[in-house]
C-alpha cells in the first residue's frame, strides 16, 4: 500500500498539536483527517475508515478511552491501528487504554520525526497483517488472519487488533510456552516500550472472551494456549 492511500486519524483538542503533527504527517505523504474531540473521532472513523488513529486522552465531551471502547465496537474498524498520543503516562492510565483496545500508547512531549518513525512501526504492522493468508483450526477456534477474524462454535468473536494478534501468536504452537520477552517483541515489536502488566491485560481479556482454560500461565516464564 501506498503513502497516499493510507489515511490517519488525528484527534486533539489542541490546536497545535493537530497544526504541527498533522503536518509532518501529511508531509511524509499519508491523508490526514483531524477532530478535536471523542465525539469527532468517532464520527469520521466510521465516516473515512483510517488505517490509523491516534487519539489523545483527555478530550472534551468524551475522553480518548471511551471513544476507543467505541470505535472497537464497530467490526468495520476492527483492523484499524489505534494509538493515544497523551501527556498522561501513569501506569493505570496506560492499562485503561490497552483494555479499551489501543494497541499502542505514545507519551507527549515527543518529538515530530520520533512521531513519525513511531507511526511508520505501527502500520508496518498493518502490512504485515495484509501479508498473512494462513488459517488456523485448534477444536471449536478458527483464527482467519486473512479475514481477521475469529471464530468458536459457528459464532464470530470480535477482537481488537493486539488481542487478536497475541491469540494468534500463543494458538501458532498449542502447549508451547511462550516467554513474555518473545511475545512483547512478536506483538508489540521493538521500537514499543510497555508496561509489565500489558500482557496480563490482554491475556485476561482473551480468557474472558475464548475461555480462561485455553490460557495457561507458567509462573515467572510466560504463557501457553491449550487445546
Amino acid at each position: 500500500m501506498k503513502k497516499k492511500d493510507i489515511k490517519i486519524l488525528l484527534v486533539d483538542d489542541e490546536p497545535d498539536i493537530l497544526e504541527i503533527v498533522g503536518y509532518n504527517l501529511s508531509s511524509e505523504g499519508y491523508q490526514v483527517i483531524t477532530g478535536e474531540n471523542g465525539n469527532e473521532a468517532i464520527e469520521k472513523a466510521k465516516k473515512h475508515k483510517p488505517h490509523l488513529i491516534i487519539l489523545d486522552v483527555m478530550m472534551p465531551e468524551m475522553d480518548g478511552i471511551e471513544a476507543c471502547e467505541r470505535i472497537r465496537q464497530d467490526s468495520k474498524l476492527n483492523n484499524t491501528i489505534i494509538t493515544f498520543l497523551t501527556a498522561r503516562g501513569e501506569d493505570y492510565s496506560q492499562v485503561a487504554g490497552f483494555e479499551a483496545g489501543a494497541d499502542d500508547y505514545i507519551t507527549k512531549p515527543i518529538k515530530p520525526k520520533v512521531l513519525v518513525s513511531k507511526v511508520k512501526a505501527l502500520l508496518r504492522r498493518l502490512k504485515e497483517t495484509e501479508s498473512a493468508s494462513d488459517s488456523v483450526k485448534i477444536g471449536d477456534l478458527i483464527i482467519n488472519r486473512e479475514e481477521y477474524k475469529i471464530t468458536k462454535k459457528g459464532e464470530e468473536i470480535i477482537l481488537p487488533r493486539k488481542e487478536f494478534e497475541l491469540l494468534s501468536l500463543l494458538a501458532s504452537k498449542p502447549g508451547k510456552v511462550f516467554k513474555r520477552e518473545e511475545i512483547l517483541d512478536k506483538v508489540w515489536g521493538n521500537e514499543v516500550v510497555v508496561g509489565g502488566r500489558t500482557i496480563d491485560v490482554h491475556i485476561r481479556k482473551l480468557r474472558e472472551k475464548i475461555g480462561d482454560k485455553s490460557f495457561k500461565t507458567v509462573k515467572g516464564v510466560g504463557y501457553k494456549f491449550v487445546d
